[in-house]
């Protein structure tokens, strides 16, 4: 059973809004995500990629690219329901036989995982964009043998890593037909979101962050990381923006017609993207989509806005370049 702080972070580290009728969502005999508990056996109607010569089926690889905190869950779910697409169930990086570095293990020893601070350090980007260190044919075989489909007819495999911001390069190159969503959401918000998540880590995790970061604060993280991914992110569109469509978070959840349309006309196959639904997230919800920047940047207080806020004015034209604002 979830308690209320991991509620909120399920709900509030993408669009996502809590009500009382989520419990709606969950088995009631075991208390288990309904979306979970559908995951121990085969659905009707779901075709799965072991059934499959997928190799010969997927005539394009379409891959969100975000950094995380910013909405991708909800993308995929709501992507999930399309009839075109071939699906994982979680994001690619822990689907089994994932052949690269993930952010939820150390990346060398003595080293904590750097979990949603992939970005805040040289030497982690290094890591995880080094092309020497994916086996793609590996992972493709992988995540073609787990992938699920609701048509068999389905020819468009998705999926989304947020640290595959980093190596859209590789994915362009050892992916047929690689399409791509690019996507930021609001710095202030993310940060957010990060923090809530890195302090209700258990004791000595947090104890070894700060052990390994010994002269940065959380929020100096944070915000380096934010820079880190929309830089990045930059420079992906300025090479690859021919190949994908870019939105934002705020518009996906203020125009979600507007970002279906867009989708349609990268990938005429899918033609049924509907934003404005409720779909499981993270275990533990079947939400809206709904904008949640006002409330967690609320939640900051004036002393973590100005921290953000002196990193991010070194940054200033990164942030310009996206449409975003000091506060």
């Amino acid at each position: 059973m979830t308690t209320d702080a991991q509620e909120r972070n399920a709900a509030e580290n993408g669009c996502l809004r809590t009500n009382a009728g989520h419990a709606a969502g969950m088995n009631r005999t075991t208390r288990r995500p309904a979306d979970a508990a559908a995951r121990k056996a085969p659905a009707a109607g779901v075709h799965y990629g072991a059934e499959r010569e997928l190799a010969q089926v997927v005539t394009t690889h379409l891959f969100g690219v975000c950094p995380n905190n910013s909405g991708s869950t909800f993308l995929m779910r709501s992507l999930a329901a399309c009839r075109a697409t071939w699906n994982l169930h979680r994001e690619g990086q822990r689907a089994s036989g994932f052949a690269g570095p993930v952010n939820f293990r150390p990346l060398a020893p003595g080293e904590p995982a750097p979990t949603l601070l992939w970005a805040a350090a040289p030497h982690w980007i290094d890591r995880f964009a080094d092309p020497a260190r994916y086996d793609w044919p590996r992972t493709r075989k992988a995540w073609y043998f787990q992938a699920w489909a609701r048509d068999p007819g389905a020819t468009v495999f998705y999926t989304k890593t947020p640290q595959h911001l980093l190596v859209v390069d590789e994915l362009a190159k050892r992916f047929r037909n690689a399409k791509f969503l690019f996507m930021v959401r609001n710095p202030y918000a993310v940060c957010e979101g990060i923090c809530r998540y890195m302090e209700g880590l258990p004791p000595y995790e947090v104890a070894r962050w700060k052990a390994f970061f010994p002269d940065r604060s959380l929020q100096e993280l944070a915000a380096a990381h934010v820079v880190a991914c929309l830089s990045r992110q930059r420079r992906n569109l300025e090479e690859y923006g021919g190949r994908g469509v870019f939105f934002t978070y705020e518009t996906m959840c203020a125009e979600p017609e507007r970002v279906a349309r867009a989708v349609q006309a990268l990938v005429p196959e899918i033609d049924d993207l509907e934003l404005r639904r409720r779909v499981p997230v993270k275990g533990a919800y079947h939400e809206m989509l709904t904008d949640m920047n006002a409330r967690q940047i609320a939640r900051l207080g004036a002393g973590r806005i100005a921290a953000f806020t002196r990193l991010f004015r070194k940054h200033r034209d990164v942030l310009d370049h996206f449409g975003y604002d000091l506060l």
